[in-house]
């Protein structure tokens, strides 16, 4: 191989490469890592929204410890497996509406503790860590 066809696929390969990097975006956003604020506390009660429509949305939240939660699961159309959600630590198994908001009673929860929801066939969850 000549040096310039040398240079010209070590140059496609770099713009290959650019390519590919620029089009995953961000890579140390929350978003990327898929924790976002979608945690709040109103009249001493925590509030955490979770989407459910093609899997859950953020994946991973982080919650305060030793405090009445409720889990509220938005869904917009959702015709997936999202809809029939499980929560095996608290004994939560349930359809939800294909659209409308569900509120879930979580019990005070210890630092450290972690809740996972999933879908009906187990391939789309969420986490919820307390500290």
């Amino acid at each position: 191989m000549s040096a310039k066809t040398t240079a010209i696929v070590i140059i496609v390969i770099g713009l290959l490469v650019g390519a590919f990097i620029l089009l995953l975006g961000p890579v140390n956003t929350s978003e990327s890592k898929g924790t976002v604020d979608n945690v709040s506390i109103v009249d001493g009660k925590q509030i955490i929204k979770i989407g459910a429509k093609g899997g859950y949305q953020p994946k991973n939240s982080i919650a305060k410890a030793d405090i009445p939660t409720v889990l509220r699961v938005e869904t917009r159309g959702t015709f997936d497996c999202s809809s029939a959600l499980a929560i095996p630590d608290i004994g939560y198994r349930a359809n939800l509406p294909q659209s409308g908001v569900t509120e879930i009673n979580i019990p005070p929860q210890k630092s450290g503790a972690v809740l996972q929801g999933l879908c009906g066939m187990g391939m789309y969850t969420f986490k919820v860590k307390f500290q």
